[in-house]
C-alpha cells in the first residue's frame, strides 16, 4: 500500500518528499529509498517536523511546486500539523503523510494519543481540514482523489491529512489497477451568477461617492480587470498583507496595506469610504480592524470563490465565482451604465492620495533616524524599520525573495512595502507562525529552480526553528537568515505598554551570539550585520557571494522613542481594547 500512495502521488506530480522518518513510517521510507535510488523521487530528511510543514508550505507558495510532508506516529505528526496552520490560514495545497495507530487494536500504540477510542488521530486532523485514513489499503483511489481536490483546489487550497496505519503500510494489494490512481486538477468556476443582477451592482458602485477596494490574495492575477474597474467606479485600492503587489505600490489609486497595523492611507481610505468592494479576501480580524475597519460603508460587494467569505459582512451583494471572469462581467455592467466622462482626479481621490503622501513622509521620518541608542545594548543600533528597509531594498534589487517572519517584522515588512511583484516577498500573516521564515528558506533546496530566499526574523521566531542552519547546508539551500536581535517578543512587549503600561514576560537578560552559534555549523556563512544601513548591506553583499547558507545578525533597537517603530492607524479585538472594539463593531453593524 505504501508503494501505491507514492506512485498516486507521482502522478500527481509530488516527487519531493521532506521527512522526519520513524517507527510510524519505517516502510513508507522503505518505498522512498527505492524509488529515490530509481530517480524518481527526492526524500529530504530534516530534523523537525514542523520546520518540514513550512518548508514544503513556502516551496508551493513560492514556485507551486508540490511537495509532500512524511512523520512517524503521535507527537511528530502533531508538530508537522501544528506547521500547517501556515498552508491552512494562507490557502496553499501540501500533501501531509502521518504514520497512525494500527487498525486491528491489539492495544495501545505507543506515542498514540492513549485512550481507548477508535480514530482519535482522523479526529483530530479532520478537525484542521480534509483527511482520511488507509484503514482499507483499496480506498486508496477514494483517499488520493480528494487529496488532489484539496492540494490542488483553484481557489482554496490547503493541506490534506493522509494517515497511513501501521499495519496497513505494508499490506499487498492484489492485481491493483493503477489507472484507478487520479490525475488531472479540480475545475475552476465560471463567472459570478448574483442574486441581484450585474445592473444593479454596477449602479450602487457608480452611485457610491467613495469606493475602497480590498484585494484579497484571490484576487491574484487579476491586475488589469481591477485596475479598469477602480478607473470606472472611481475607488482606491487597500491590500491586504499577503495580496502585496497584485496592484504595483506606485499605482496613483494605491493607498497600501489597511487594518490593524494597517497604513495611514489604508486605514483613511477604509474609515472614509461609503462603499466596500472586496475581492478575494477572507476579511480576518487584523485586516478589517476586527469587522470595524468600514464604519461608513452603507453596502458591500463581494466577489469571493467561497460562499462563506462572500457573505461575510451584512449589506452584501455577493458575487460567487471566479473573482477574474467576475470582475469582467462587472466592467461590462458599469461600461453599459457609466458617465461618458469622469474626472481625472476626484475629490476622494485627492484626499486619500494626500493620505498617501502622508504615510509616505511617515514612513521618511523614520528611514531619516535609522539609529537610535538603545540601553540594552548599550550604543546605537538600527531601528527595525530602518533594518527591514535596508533588507527589502537589498533583495528587490538583487531580485532575492523575501520571506518576514510573525511580529514586529511581519508588520514592519509590509508597512514598508513598495512590492510591485505578489511573488517578490511572502508575508505569512495568516497564522503568524513565528520561526515559519526560517524554514522556508530550505524551500530553495527542494526547489527545481535556481534561485535565493532571504528570511527576515526576530530572534524569537528565529530560536523556535532553527534547524534550517543544519538541514539547509545538509540539502543545498541557498539563502540567507537575517536575525533582527531586541532580545525580546518586541510586538508583544509594545501590546503590552500600549494596553496596560507594562511590560511582562516577555524578553529576558540572556544574549546570545547568533555569529557564533551560526559559525558552529560547518557550511554556514555567519555574519555581523553592523550599526548602520551601510553595514548592513555590505554583510548581505557577502552573504549573496557564498553559494550556500548565511546567517546575518542584526542588533535592532527596542523603546519608547517613535522614530524606532512606525504607528498604529488600525483597532484590534485585543486585551483591554476588547470592549470599546466590540461596542463600535455591533454599532456599525456590517
Amino acid at each position: 500500500m505504501a508503494e501505491a500512495v507514492v506512485l498516486g502521488l507521482v502522478r500527481q506530480g509530488v516527487t519531493r518528499f521532506v521527512a522526519v522518518l520513524g517507527h510510524g513510517s519505517t516502510e513508507l521510507g522503505e518505498v522512498l529509498r527505492a524509488y529515490q535510488d530509481a530517480g524518481v523521487v527526492r526524500t529530504f530528511a530534516v530534523r523537525h517536523e514542523t520546520e518540514a510543514s513550512h518548508a514544503a508550505t513556502a516551496l508551493r507558495w513560492a514556485t507551486g511546486e508540490k511537495a509532500a510532508v512524511v512523520t512517524s506516529i503521535g507527537p511528530g505528526a502533531l508538530q508537522a500539523m501544528a506547521g500547517s496552520l501556515v498552508a491552512v490560514s494562507d490557502g496553499v495545497g501540501v500533501w501531509h503523510l502521518y504514520g497512525d495507530e494500527t487498525t486491528e487494536d491489539e492495544g495501545p500504540n505507543m506515542q498514540q494519543i492513549p485512550r481507548p477510542e477508535q480514530g482519535l488521530f482522523l479526529r483530530l486532523t479532520a478537525t484542521m481540514g480534509p483527511s482520511y485514513s488507509l484503514h482499507t489499503p483499496r480506498a486508496l483511489p477514494t483517499a488520493l482523489r480528494r487529496g488532489l481536490n484539496q492540494v490542488d483546489h483553484p481557489y482554496r487550497p490547503g493541506p490534506f491529512y493522509l494517515l497511513l496505519p501501521l499495519n496497513t503500510q505494508p499490506q499487498l494489494i492484489e492485481g491493483f489497477n493503477l489507472d484507478e490512481l487520479p490525475v488531472g486538477a479540480p475545475p475552476q468556476l465560471g463567472a459570478a451568477n448574483p442574486t441581484a443582477s450585474y445592473a444593479e451592482i454596477a449602479r450602487r458602485l457608480l452611485d457610491a461617492q467613495r469606493v475602497v477596494i480590498k484585494v484579497g490574495g484571490g484576487a491574484d492575477g487579476c491586475r488589469e480587470e481591477l485596475e479598469e474597474l477602480a478607473d470606472l467606479v472611481d475607488g482606491v485600492f487597500v491590500m491586504s498583507p499577503v495580496s502585496l503587489g497584485v496592484i504595483p505600490s506606485g499605482h496613483p489609486r494605491q493607498m497600501m496595506v489597511g487594518g490593524s497595523k494597517g497604513s495611514l492611507s489604508g486605514n483613511h481610505a477604509m474609515e472614509h469610504a461609503d462603499l466596500l468592494l472586496a475581492v478575494g479576501t477572507r476579511s480576518v480580524c487584523q485586516a478589517d480592524s476586527s469587522r470595524t475597519g468600514y464604519p461608513k460603508v452603507q453596502h458591500v460587494v463581494n466577489i469571493n470563490a467561497d460562499l462563506d467569505a462572500a457573505t461575510h459582512y451584512a449589506r452584501t451583494s455577493a458575487l460567487v465565482g471566479d473573482a477574474r471572469l467576475s470582475l469582467a462581467a462587472l466592467i461590462e455592467a458599469v461600461k453599459a451604465q457609466a458617465r461618458e466622462t469622469a474626472p481625472q482626479e476626484s475629490p476622494w481621490l485627492a484626499e486619500c492620495r494626500a493620505a498617501r503622501a502622508a504615510w509616505e513622509d511617515v514612513k521618511a521620518e523614520r528611514l531619516a533616524r535609522p539609529r537610535l541608542h538603545d540601553p540594552v545594548w548599550g550604543r546605537e543600533v538600527l531601528t527595525q524599520p530602518a533594518a527591514v528597509h535596508t533588507v527589502a531594498e537589498w533583495a528587490a534589487a538583487t531580485r532575492a525573495v523575501t520571506f518576514f517572519d510573525a511580529g514586529d517584522v511581519q508588520a514592519y515588512g509590509f508597512q514598508m512595502s513598495a512590492q510591485d511583484d505578489p511573488k517578490a516577498s511572502f508575508t505569512e500573516a495568516g497564522a503568524s507562525y513565528m520561526g515559519f521564515a526560517t524554514s522556508a528558506v530550505l524551500a530553495t533546496a527542494l526547489s527545481e529552480d535556481d534561485w535565493y530566499a532571504v528570511a527576515v526574523t526576530g530572534d524569537g521566531s528565529f530560536t523556535m526553528n532553527p534547524q534550517v542552519l543544519i538541514d539547509g547546508v545538509a540539502h543545498g539551500a541557498t539563502g540567507c537568515v537575517v536575525v533582527l536581535d531586541n532580545r525580546r517578543m518586541a510586538a508583544i512587549s509594545s501590546l503590552q505598554a500600549a494596553q496596560y503600561g507594562h511590560e511582562h514576560a516577555t524578553w529576558d537578560h540572556v544574549e546570545v551570539d547568533y555569529v557564533a552559534w551560526g559559525a558552529s555549523v560547518n557550511g554556514v556563512n555567519a555574519l555581523f550585520g553592523g550599526t548602520t544601513p551601510e553595514e548592513l548591506r555590505a554583510a548581505l553583499d557577502k552573504a549573496r557571494a557564498h553559494p550556500g547558507l548565511s546567517i546575518v545578525h542584526v542588533p535592532v533597537y527596542y523603546g519608547p522613542d517613535p522614530d524606532g517603530g512606525l504607528p498604529s492607524y488600525g483597532r484590534w479585538n485585543v486585551g483591554n481594547w476588547v470592549e470599546s472594539t466590540q461596542e463600535l463593531r455591533h454599532e456599525i453593524g456590517l
